[in-house]
C-alpha cells in the first residue's frame, strides 16, 4: 500500500487509507478485520473523545504539528498492530469538540513516524 503524504486537509491521509481499506475489505480478511475495528473506534470516539491513548506533546512528531498545527494526539490501537491516530479540536461553538482523525497507518509506518527502532 502506497500512502505518500501530500499537504491539505487533515483528513486526507486517513481518507488515502481508508479508501484502500473499503476497496481491499471484500477479498481481504485482514483489512476487512481492520475496517470494521476502525468503524467501531471512531463510534468509541464519537461519545468519549479521550478515548485514544494520549501521546505526549513533546513525542508528537513535528511533521504533524506543522502540517496540521495540532497540540495534543491521541493513538488508538487496530488489529494487526495498526493504529488510528486523532488530535481534538474546538469547534465553532464553545461546547463542540471536534476529533480529525490524522492517520490510519499500520506498525512499520507508525515506528517510522514516531522513529522507534527494532530492537
Amino acid at each position: 500500500m502506497n500512502c505518500e503524504k501530500s499537504p491539505g486537509n487533515p483528513t486526507d491521509d486517513a481518507e488515502e487509507v481508508y479508501t484502500y481499506l473499503n476497496k481491499q475489505a471484500p477479498k481481504s480478511k485482514t483489512e476487512k478485520t481492520i475496517l470494521k475495528s476502525l468503524t467501531k473506534k471512531v463510534e468509541l470516539i464519537k461519545y468519549n473523545p479521550h478515548y485514544g491513548d494520549p501521546i505526549a506533546k513533546k513525542l508528537i512528531p513535528k511533521e504533524y504539528k506543522e502540517r496540521y498545527g495540532i497540540t495534543n494526539l491521541f493513538r488508538v490501537e487496530l488489529p494487526n498492530y495498526w493504529r488510528m491516530l486523532y488530535t481534538l479540536t474546538n469547534g465553532e461553538s464553545v461546547v463542540e469538540i471536534v476529533a480529525f482523525v490524522i492517520d490510519i497507518q499500520d506498525h512499520e509506518k507508525y515506528n517510522k513516524v514516531f522513529r522507534y527502532k527494532k530492537k
